[in-house]
């Protein structure tokens, strides 16, 4: 490189500056200097090397002292570059005709430290202009530049907004410089979370170079211009019996710690923190809910809904009544929007609402009512009704002869809640009937069953009784060889068959009376003559009728 057309050598601070003596050695010499030039143009030498002797000499100039060093071919090297070794020096070879120079330029370069931004304000206010920081950087040489940044973008100067001012200090010691460069910026809200840097721009051997300081980030005070009140809740619904807890909002930075809060009903407003908690919340804490800053300035409200659901169902708990008997039941809701309601009987859900007009067994049970607001999780009501039906015993007895002809069924069809007790008895000889089965008891009905094969007319009684009523029938009972059919129970054959069924029933009323022509004597005759011998064979179908008598007859003690 050349300065000013001088050979120049570049150097960087602390390192060894080695400078050719770009001169070719003439024949005939007889020694080289080195010298360098004082800024008024007077040389100071500093080494001398003989070419005869081969011995070297350093001149006594203190700056240079123990840091030069001269090479058999004159090269002068310098150790620990410093500022001072910016000179003009020139290497010299002498003969005894002639004297050589050959001058070389020293230039010293010094990279500054990273820049730092010191003094960094605590916070900036909007609207305020006020000092943000200081960039330093240190120990450079040449002097540098420094310039400041927002998010990437250089920060010009504004008169009032932005104000910077660059100071350089030189270290006379050294020689070096350190740069500081202030910034005083007024900022606004969309600072709040800018970056900001500053860059020093410094040359070096190769030319232009930067360093940048690390980003800083400023906590930005800006005044409270919106509040905004809102309801903290897991659910999007409130219903009675919930906690609300209200918080209160300002945009301003930092927020606002103290509001006021209105409640309905209340015209004053409550002073607390940012949030206010109710709890335990009733229907009547529907309305609209406000707040405010403690100054009553910037104002925003909410409107809440608490959801309530009652249910009356009348009549509820445990109802006893009689079969037969009307019983109007009623389900109301009152709630905050529209309900869906249904009907539950003994764990079945019911596709219409009862409605009694005549109670009967299967109508007893235990039904639910149940309401619930689908739009509210959580909001749910429901009320029982246990309802009994009781009625006295009533009693049905139907005959028939089985088809083996060997036997007949003996059935008594029995009615009643509580469930009725059931005892056979024969009549005339009152003894009771243990051997009966009977079916399962549903909707207040069930039968008991007994199967004989009597030789003789026998007479059977059927006796049912509960807490309400004792109540007796009666049912006389062919002989074995006279077949016996009355009508089933519940029929449910279809036109066709009923015919069918008149016709036989037809056939066998007049055979029945033919044959009771025929035999009603002896049958009559037989009945009174051999009663006892009746009951004997009564004894061989159903049980010994000596043990039935004592019971009929302790029984008959009891009721007494």
């Amino acid at each position: 490189p050349l300065a000013l057309g001088l050979y120049t050598v570049n150097a960087v601070y602390g390192d060894t500056i080695t400078m050719p003596c770009r001169l070719e050695v003439p024949d005939g010499l007889m020694f080289g200097k080195w010298k360098y030039e004082m800024p008024n143009g007077s040389p100071v030498f500093i080494a001398f090397r003989s070419s005869t002797k081969k011995n070297v000499q350093y001149d006594d100039v203190p700056d240079y002292k123990d840091r030069l060093s001269l090479s058999e071919n004159y090269t002068l090297s310098i150790k620990n570059a410093r500022i001072s070794d910016e000179k003009r020096f020139v290497c010299m070879l002498v003969t005894e005709d002639d004297v050589s120079e050959e001058p070389t330029i020293v230039k010293v370069f010094k990279q500054p430290s990273q820049p730092e931004i010191l003094h960094q304000a605590d916070f900036l206010e909007t609207e305020k202009l006020q000092m943000l920081g200081e960039c330093v950087a240190r120990d450079s040489y040449p002097e540098g530049n420094v310039t400041w940044y927002k998010n990437g973008r250089v920060l010009q100067a504004v008169e009032e907004v932005v104000v910077i001012n660059l100071q350089k200090i030189v270290d006379k010691s050294t020689g070096l410089f350190t740069m500081t460069s202030s910034l005083q910026y007024m900022p606004t809200k969309e600072d709040a979370n800018a970056k900001f840097s500053c860059i020093v721009t410094y040359y070096g051997p190769s030319g232009q170079k930067t360093i940048q300081s690390e980003p800083v980030v400023f906590d930005v005070h800006y005044p409270t211009e919106k509040v905004t009140i809102q309801v903290l809740s897991q659910s999007s619904t409130i219903k009675e019996g919930d906690n609300i807890t209200l918080k209160c909002s300002g945009n301003g930075n930092p927020p606002p710690q103290e509001f006021l809060f209105y409640i309905p009903g209340e015209t004053e407003g409550i002073k607390s923190s940012d949030t206010y908690v109710m709890t335990d919340v009733r229907r009547n804490a529907t309305g609209e809910y406000k707040c405010s800053l403690t100054d009553k300035s910037m104002m925003d409200s909410i409107t809440i809904t608490v959801h309530y659901l009652d249910l009356q169902l009348t009549p509820s708990g445990e109802v006893t009544k009689q079969i037969g008997e009307a019983l109007p039941v009623s389900c109301t809701i009152s709630s905050s929007r529209n309900a869906t309601v249904f009907w539950i009987k003994d764990n079945t859900r019911m596709q219409t609402s009862p409605s009694f007009s005549s109670l009967q067994y299967q109508d007893a049970g235990n039904y639910i009512c149940e309401t619930t607001l689908q739009e509210v999780e959580g909001l749910r009501k429901r009320k029982t009704l246990k309802l009994i039906v009781e009625g006295k015993p009533q009693i049905k007895m139907t005959k028939k002869t089985n088809t083996n002809k060997m036997s007949k069924t003996i059935v008594c069809h029995v009615e009643g809640f509580p469930k009725p007790a059931v005892q056979w008895t024969v009549t005339g000889s009152g003894s009771i009937i243990n051997k009966a089965k009977e079916t399962k008891y549903v909707n207040g009905k069930f039968s008991s069953k007994i199967v004989i094969a009597p030789e003789e007319n026998v007479t059977l009684t059927c006796i049912a009784e509960n807490e309400l009523e004792r109540t007796v029938t009666s049912l006389n009972v062919s002989a074995i060889s006279i077949p016996e059919y009355d009508e089933p129970e519940d029929r449910s054959d279809d036109n066709s068959e009923k015919v069918n069924d008149q016709a036989k029933l037809i056939v066998g009323i007049v055979v029945g009376l033919l044959l009771a022509a025929l035999v009603a004597g002896v049958v009559y005759w037989l009945y009174v003559k051999k009663s006892k011998t009746a009951s004997k064979h009564v004894d061989k179908d159903l049980g010994n009728i000596e043990e039935n008598k004592k019971l009929e007859e302790n029984n008959h003690k009891s009721e007494t």
